[in-house]
């Protein structure tokens, strides 16, 4: 693999390098704090990305895409994340829109897609149910056909950003007696329709980006399905190995390990530096080793997906490694800066501003390994699909 940058390559970078710079204000990189986000402000950056033509890097260009090669795609998104950016939020852009673009019908792309494009609908993901976590094909949400309507009712739970979203993408069983995988259909449902309840879960972090979503006799329109009706599994297994891809996270991990060392060059231990503590460089040192390997296995998976592959169980290798080393640095980071680090629900730092937050980010981290499928679960898919066990 050639890592070495072409000319034209260095050139895209300084037209990142200085967008960003123009464009990504104090505020902005503020709107993300754990896992929590300022709605108003991500709306905002993402406008501004899709005004500069940059807010879907990965769709095609007919469809609002950009046409960069890997390359370009790489470099983009370690800028971001070294500048500080916040992510996109994920459901629309990440998921939703690409299995809209992949498998929907005409009429569905022109309603949907530019929307998604402009972040002026919000979307959230209605998969997961108390009983039907990790093991997604157990769902029970039903939708029965009623003429032009299917009639849905059911749970979904840890729903991410449903408080704040406009529509919600869902997985229905409407063929009950068809094996687990099979039977399952994939509905857009319109999150102001009546028989939709939200209630609100607290998570560990004493904050709101959790919820339950109930289904009472809601009505969705059958022209709001996804593809045919019981191959709901297959566009959710697409739509679950993007997400996975893209839970790996290795630009932000980067920065956060550059973050960390500004922070341990501080803070002291023992009347010098920590940065210079054998036993924080052993465990920053085993960090960022496990960070390049893992950065490179996301580079062939790209490459493999550029070559008009598609993500196969390797995005299991990238949503374990991936959410493990994001564990593992905001324990390290909460481990460094002590006691400062435990404030919780603060509006201002106490001690060192490089300490605000810490907790939270540590607390709301320990979801990673469960959300997008457990880690677990994704060592079963891979003893499966590669290892043949």
């Amino acid at each position: 693999m050639d890592i070495q940058f072409k000319p034209e390559d260095l050139a895209f970078r300084d037209q990142v390098r200085a967008f960003l710079k123009s464009k990504l204000t104090p505020a902005i990189k503020d709107a993300v704090v754990g896992g929590h986000i300022n709605k108003e402000l991500i709306i905002q950056w993402q406008k501004i990305l899709y005004e500069q033509g940059w807010v879907a890097p990965n769709w095609p260009k007919k469809y609002g895409g950009t046409d960069w090669d890997i390359t370009k795609k790489y470099i983009f998104e370690n800028e971001c994340a070294e500048a500080g950016a916040p992510a996109v939020v994920p459901f629309g852009l990440k998921m939703v829109g690409p299995v809209i673009y992949k498998f929907g019908n005409d009429a569905q792309k022109a309603r949907f897609l530019p929307d998604i494009l402009q972040s002026n609908v919000w979307w959230c993901q209605g998969y997961s149910e108390p009983g039907a976590g990790s093991d997604l094909a157990a769902l029970q949400t039903k939708a029965v056909r009623d003429g032009d309507h299917y009639i849905v009712n059911g749970q979904k739970i840890w729903t991410t950003y449903a408080q704040l979203s406009d529509w919600i993408f869902c997985l229905v069983r409407t063929d009950p007696s068809a094996k687990k995988q099979e039977g399952i259909s994939f509905l857009l449902i319109d999150m102001k329709t009546p028989g939709i309840t939200v209630r609100k879960i607290e998570s560990i972090d004493n904050q709101h980006s959790l919820n339950e979503v109930f289904f009472d006799n809601v009505k969705v329109p059958v022209e709001n399905r996804i593809g045919e009706e019981n191959q709901g599994w297959t566009y959710a297994k697409y739509l679950l190995t993007h997400e996975r891809t893209a839970i790996a996270g290795v630009a932000q991990s980067k920065k956060a390990v550059q973050r960390l060392r500004e922070i341990a060059a501080q803070e002291m231990s023992g009347g010098r530096p920590l940065a210079e503590d054998n036993d924080f460089r052993a465990k920053l040192a085993k960090i960022e080793i496990d960070l390049l390997a893992l950065e490179y296995t996301e580079l062939r998976a790209i490459a493999s997906v550029a070559a008009g592959g598609a993500p196969g169980p390797e995005s299991s290798i990238l949503k374990i490694r991936g959410t493990e080393i994001q564990q593992a640095l905001s324990e390290l980071a909460v481990e460094v800066c002590g006691h400062y680090a435990h404030a919780l629900n603060v509006d201002a730092p106490v001690g060192n501003d490089y300490a605000w937050a810490l907790s939270a980010k540590y607390l709301y981290g320990r979801a990673a390994t469960i959300y997008g499928g457990s880690n677990e679960v994704q060592k079963n898919i891979i003893a499966k699909a590669v290892l043949g066990l």
